[in-house]
């Protein structure tokens, strides 16, 4: 690793006047399943590590009112294990269970889910995050079966590696930004940006901010995640699904449906949303919007699999959010 300084705040005011200006002058470490491997490849090189594990103010769940408030240091088995997160934010726990390591579960943060860095095999082999060398692209001709079949026209071609980003913008949630200068709400859906070049990031964190809750609003949605992978040991899913779904009676008034592993950011399928409001849904309908969820996809040489698996993520996640046996 490379030298580092560490920082060790007790406070949220302590810890972001830690933080650097730009990119590279500091990380925060919270469960350390990602950064600590990235600074022993070398993949990152702070200059000063801020641990904010004992920030007591950013940990636990709790109910607001209309909001549920989710600590950025709560783990991932914290959130799995909650019982009012499995009672009304199913989309939520799957995604947390989908998560298959226990050692993970148990350090990894919800903070951490969000702003972990992408899995693409060329980032992390060191061709930098867009996977350019000598002004060309590498993952168009290359080995590309686990990248992006959605909003790939370039210059990313990673998938976003989040487990929790699709559930969260499927139920519409708000991520909480604090900086010295105050704090910012950003809705889930903007918090996912697809950058353009090597020196900026995949989320709108700034780099002297810190995440520090995300506010799930509370509502009567029947809402689920259906991951496919390859295998249900620790893997990394090839397709994700997220819905969320405003029944009146037995009608979808609205949906949210979200797709995860296949493009750059999480992938709110619009298409798949139209051809579900004001229907009742049944698997023929599931299936209908599957495919919707996948309209425009663009597969790169390697990766064609990952439409027929998305339209199944979508199908299945649907299903059993309405309590529909497949």
């Amino acid at each position: 690793m490379q030298p580092f300084e560490y920082a060790n705040p007790t406070t949220v005011k302590e810890a972001v006047s830690q933080l650097g200006a730009k990119w590279g002058e500091a990380d925060v470490l919270a469960g350390g399943t990602d950064l600590i491997s990235m600074m022993k490849d070398y993949i990152a090189t702070p200059k000063r590590v801020v641990n904010i594990k004992n920030i007591k103010e950013l940990s636990g769940i709790r109910s607001s009112g209309s909001e549920l408030r989710i600590g950025a240091t709560v783990t991932l088995d914290e959130l799995m294990e909650n019982a009012v997160v499995r009672k009304s934010f199913p989309a939520l726990a799957d995604a947390a269970r989908g998560v298959s390591s226990p050692q993970i579960r148990n350090m990894g943060t919800v903070g951490g889910d969000l702003c972990q860095r992408p899995r693409c095999w060329y980032y992390r082999g060191g061709f930098g995050l867009l996977a350019v060398k000598d002004g060309k692209a590498l993952v168009p001709d290359g080995e590309n079966k686990y990248h992006a079949i959605l909003g790939n026209s370039g210059p990313a071609y990673f998938v976003s590696p989040s487990s929790l980003g699709p559930a969260l913008i499927a139920l519409g949630a708000k991520i909480r930004l604090v900086s010295a200068s105050g704090t910012r709400d950003v809705t889930a859906d903007k918090f996912f940006v697809t950058p353009t070049n090597d020196t900026t990031r995949e989320t709108a964190l700034m780099p002297n901010e810190l995440l520090t809750e995300i506010l799930v609003p509370v509502g009567a949605t029947k809402n689920a995640t259906y991951e496919v992978r390859q295998k249900e040991a620790l893997d990394w899913p090839l397709a994700t699904a997220s819905v969320a779904l405003t029944m009146s009676g037995t009608t979808i008034s609205s949906a949210r449906v979200v797709l995860g592993a296949v493009a750059p950011t999480p992938w709110a399928a619009a298409a798949a949303e139209k051809a579900l409001a004001g229907k009742t849904l049944n698997a023929q309908l599931a299936e209908e919007a599957g495919k919707a969820a996948v309209e425009g996809a663009k597969p790169l040489s390697q990766n064609a699999y990952k439409v027929t698996l998305a339209k199944v993520a979508v199908k299945r996640a649907l299903l059993q959010a309405a309590g529909i046996k497949a």
